[in-house]
């Protein structure tokens, strides 16, 4: 199968780490130039000339050499990511105050200090580079204390919901965003995206259908104006030899959200873990319409039942409905009373006895 078109979809997602990359490496060039500026603006001072004609030239190099040393540094550290417009506002904000109080703090010992305002230009540039630099790798985690501002899109409601392949293929994830109930961020993992265009590219038709059904329904999520949806492209630490299930416990235990599925086994890992589940057939379930004895409703008899005199119908939502009476008026819609109702590990059954006319359909 040819996943172009799923590939131009999230094409817009997917130049995200390459734009942060190139805002990084931008940041390094600046921060080198500065370095070198600054260098330079030393390596020209009367008083630094006058310690000899080698002088100039060492400080220029040395500045040189500092800021090298600094984006090396910063380069072994694990790379995050963050909107870089808000990393470089708040960072210059930062840096700046910081390095002011650093001179406020350091000035009784640079009173008479010959180099002062030098020193307070090289404190304030690795101060805002150190602190732009932090921000643009720490866009899922940088928070302040007060007032819990996050460098990201405005989050809906309280915790965000990690979708895996189960819930995307299986469709009602889809409707229930469009009822508009859901309040919070939806958040797809990069490698669940992988996952589902694995199938897509399935050999096996049915495999096939399916992963091309949960990247249709994926798009239409990314889609929504109902929802705020999110593509998380990092990879962890601790995800490295995990398996996909136990990616998105990690996750969600990593990012404080809720783990969204239809997968029975998932779901009882992602609780052995204290991750909190939204599992779809539970949802579902809960939304079905009750009914209680001696209610009457309308069903279409669609089939025979096991019992002599049985008819089998369902509701909307596949609930079955065993019809005493009905076993001769397949493919009628008829009235019918609710005798009982039995939940089991597979739904829900309702149990009712002929009570009408049929109604031609």
């Amino acid at each position: 199968m040819d996943t172009s078109r799923f590939d131009a979809t999230f094409e817009k997602t997917s130049k995200t780490p390459l734009a942060d990359a190139l805002a990084i490496l931008c940041l390094r060039v600046i921060f080198i130039t500065v370095a070198a500026g600054v260098g330079a603006i030393w390596a020209r001072s009367p008083d630094l000339q006058s310690l000899g004609p080698l002088m100039p030239y060492l400080i220029f190099s040395g500045v040189l050499l500092a800021a090298f040393g600094v984006v090396a540094a910063d380069m072994l550290l694990p790379r995050k990511r963050i909107e870089v417009i808000s990393a470089v506002y708040f960072g210059l904000l930062v840096g700046v105050l910081l390095s002011y109080l650093l001179t406020i703090a350091m000035d009784p010992m640079l009173e008479n200090h010959r180099f002062k305002s030098y020193i307070s230009l090289a404190t304030m540039t690795i101060f805002c580079y150190t602190c732009i630099s932090l921000l643009l790798q720490t866009k899922d985690d940088f928070r302040f204390v007060i007032p819990y501002v996050e460098f990201s899109r405005d989050l809906k409601g309280m915790k965000p919901l990690i979708l895996d392949t189960s819930s995307i293929i299986d469709g009602r994830l889809a409707e229930l965003v469009d009822t508009g109930i859901l309040d919070s961020q939806l958040v797809m993992p990069r490698f669940v995206l992988l996952e589902l265009q694995t199938i897509a590219d399935s050999s096996d038709k049915l495999r096939r259908v399916r992963g091309r059904r949960g990247l249709d329904i994926l798009n239409r999520l990314r889609t929504s104006e109902r929802m705020d949806f999110m593509m998380y492209d990092r990879e962890l630490p601790e995800f490295a030899g995990q398996p996909v299930d136990m990616k998105l416990v990690l996750l969600a235990k990593h990012m404080d959200g809720k783990l969204v599925t239809g997968d029975f086994n998932l779901n009882k890992v992602a609780k052995l873990h204290n991750v909190e589940v939204i599992d779809l057939n539970q949802v579902a379930s809960a939304l079905r319409p009750q009914f209680l004895p001696g209610e009457g409703f309308q069903v279409r008899v669609v089939k025979t039942g096991e019992g002599q005199d049985q008819g089998i119908g369902y509701l909307d939502d596949g609930t079955m409905v065993v019809i005493e009476g009905g076993r001769d008026r397949v493919n009628q819609t008829i009235g019918v009373l609710v005798t009982s109702t039995l939940q089991t590990q597979a739904g829900r059954m309702i149990f009712t006895k002929y009570d009408g006319p049929e109604v031609r359909s």
